[in-house]
């Protein structure tokens, strides 16, 4: 925990920018690397009846860790994501309540 989707991006773009991604998160949010689970998710974008390419999109599920740790978050993975020569790209939080998440059924409340 977090876990990271992606979307918009390729396999390989992800794997050349994972290490220093989450070597970067893990400093941010005072946690080791394997804390982190990245996954790509591949899809087809249509728009007006074509397949076009999709925006990249990253969306981080978490505990809450503050405003300034996510500001600090989302900074990193923009700046990633740019590097490979991406125009735009958007970053989404969503946030999960300790008291409705389980690990081997038990709340993390």
């Amino acid at each position: 925990m977090p876990r990271i989707s992606v979307r918009g991006l390729t396999v390989e773009q992800v794997c050349a920018i994972s290490d220093s991604l989450v070597g970067e998160l893990a400093d941010i949010c005072g946690c080791g690397t394997d804390n982190f689970t990245l996954e790509c998710v591949q899809h087809t974008a249509v728009f007006a009846g074509k397949i076009v390419a999709a925006y990249p999109f990253v969306e981080v599920a978490w505990f809450e860790r503050g405003q300034e740790v996510r500001d600090k978050v989302a900074r990193s993975i923009t700046k990633h994501v740019l590097e490979l020569g991406i125009a735009e790209a958007e970053v989404a939080f969503t946030t999960y309540a300790e008291n409705a998440y389980y690990i081997n059924g038990v709340s993390c409340e």
